[in-house]
């Protein structure tokens, strides 16, 4: 077979099929062959190609959106927004609940290092109004979303006041121009996961369930019935209609690679593409999956709150009601600031263990803990936040779509013997 028909036959596969066949070659390649570390860099070459050309992909969208359409905050985006912190604030609760029902211990014998965390929910607040207000270029270049959301609003109703035909004509070539280039890379996505999968087998191995495998396991479970149950009744209630094939497609298309790059900035591109595909509005979601990428933090609510009371449980401190609604709310704020990086939510641990009085000290052990269990808790998370970016844009605009009398996707939503409304 040449090379020409190789690439062809590659291109024509159905891209989760290739990617779960990158998932087995990946998983046999890092057992049998764990010492080919050369292998484990396609992986890096894809998640780095991810995050660099996300914050490009996201002002351009922002700004060619804003400045060529007629977009305006409709009700759209209050209502995505709704759906990202009420969502956040369940997930907490869920946590919560599994935590008292199962509760865990932790093993704080050994002082680990890890970086700073902040030390009360103003300095969170703090760090998210100076992220939106700085430099532009580093925005892009520190891929600061808050700040590239910012900026690119500004500059692109200041565009839609002031620019000709011919500077939106550019600014739409250039925006497919991006466009491109991002589906080139979504392209490559198996031999990047094969990569990822990779390192993640000759890495860790089997180990961590060993040690932490009642940590993982209520995580793991927790996060599922978010999924699962939650997520689905939330759409149902909204749209009044069986949201699982809705909510199966996105998981199928989304959480899939945020799984793997465990970065939600890196999985925006893949939540663009899919929301185009479920022929929703370029305008509003150019703008909400970038938001939910910034506040939609389910599975870190759920982190969080599950390390913050295990921690708790461990030291032996009685858990009041208040106490534990505390931790719940803290973890809501505390996960909306959470970055969209590999391990964000874990350095807010040290902020939902305020209530109870738990050093510093004593909290950064359970951070460290948090990163050895990385390898799963945070791929779950990442797997749940970003897949829900695209969940709840969808869920906000089809039920615009219901307010107008335009009938949803046949694809997702049957009639029953009844009308939209």
């Amino acid at each position: 077979m040449t090379l020409k028909a190789l690439i062809k036959n590659y291109n024509s596969a159905n891209l989760v099929l290739r990617i779960a066949i990158a998932i087995v070659l990946g998983s046999l390649l890092g057992v049998i062959l764990p010492s080919q570390k050369w292998i484990g860099e396609f992986g890096t070459l894809f998640v780095s190609a991810l995050k660099a050309v996300a914050p490009v992909l996201v002002f351009i969208l922002i700004v060619c959106s804003l400045a060529s359409g007629k977009s305006h905050l409709d009700r759209r985006f209050g209502r995505v927004a709704l759906l990202y912190l009420t969502s956040t604030l369940v997930a907490s609760l869920v946590a919560m609940v599994a935590s008292f029902i199962f509760p865990q211990k932790l093993d704080l014998a050994n002082a680990f290092g890890a970086s700073a965390a902040p030390s009360d929910i103003s300095e969170v607040m703090h760090n998210l109004l100076i992220h939106a207000v700085s430099n532009p270029f580093a925005a892009i270049v520190e891929a600061n979303y808050i700040g590239i959301l910012v900026w690119s609003a500004c500059l692109g109703f200041a565009i839609k006041k002031i620019a000709s035909e011919t500077t939106l004509s550019v600014l739409k070539d250039l925006t497919a121009s991006v466009t491109l280039v991002v589906r080139w890379i979504i392209n490559l996505a198996p031999i990047g996961i094969m990569g990822v999968v990779f390192t993640s087998v000759s890495t860790n191995g089997i180990g961590i369930f060993k040690t932490y495998g009642s940590l993982i396991l209520i995580l793991v479970v927790t996060m599922f019935f978010m999924a699962f149950v939650v997520v689905p009744a939330i759409v149902g209630v909204m749209l009044r209609r069986d949201p699982y094939p809705l909510v199966l497609k996105c998981f199928k298309s989304s959480a899939v690679t945020a799984f793997f790059t465990r970065s939600s900035a890196a999985n925006i591109p893949v939540n663009m593409t899919l929301c185009k595909k479920l022929g929703l509005d370029s305008e509003f979601y150019s703008v909400s999956i970038p938001l939910g990428a910034t506040f939609n933090m389910s599975g870190a609510a759920i982190t969080i709150t599950v390390m913050t009371l295990a921690t708790v449980h461990t030291l032996g401190i009685p858990v009041t009601m208040s106490s534990a609604l505390a931790v719940c709310f803290l973890a809501t704020l505390g996960a909306c600031g959470t970055s969209g990086v590999a391990g964000g939510s874990l350095l807010l641990i040290p902020l939902a263990c305020t209530p109870f009085g738990i050093s510093s000290e004593v909290a950064m052990q359970v951070v460290a803990v948090g990163f050895i269990i990385g390898v799963v808790q945070d791929s779950l998370e990442t797997a749940l936040n970003s897949s829900t970016d695209a969940i709840f844009t969808a869920t906000a605009e089809y039920r615009a779509w219901q307010k107008q009398g335009k009938p949803l996707p046949k694809e997702f939503f049957r009639e029953h013997g009844t009308e939209e409304h």
